[in-house]
């Protein structure tokens, strides 16, 4: 945390400009800046879910196109059942 006290006749103004340069030496906003938009992604066990999914989708219409049964609807149908 950083403190700044005010000195003997120091303008309100002199002593914003002067904390505001303390914190950007601390490199503060930086950090918080940086952690805002930090995206912490997906876990281990979700990913591999996602995965297992893709790989489960794939083979039903891969399968359906060999049988020549492929289409929209069949796709939804898929995807419904998962």
């Amino acid at each position: 945390m950083i403190y700044m006290k005010k000195r003997e006749k120091e303008s309100p103004e002199s002593l914003l400009r002067r904390f505001s340069r303390r914190v950007q030496q601390t490199t503060l906003i930086r950090t918080i800046r940086k952690s805002r938009f930090h995206d912490a992604g997906k876990s281990k066990r979700v990913r591999r879910i996602d995965a297992l999914y893709k790989v489960n989708i794939r083979k039903h219409i891969t399968r359906m196109k060999k049988l020549g049964t492929f289409n929209d609807e069949a796709l939804r149908e898929i995807r419904r059942k998962m």
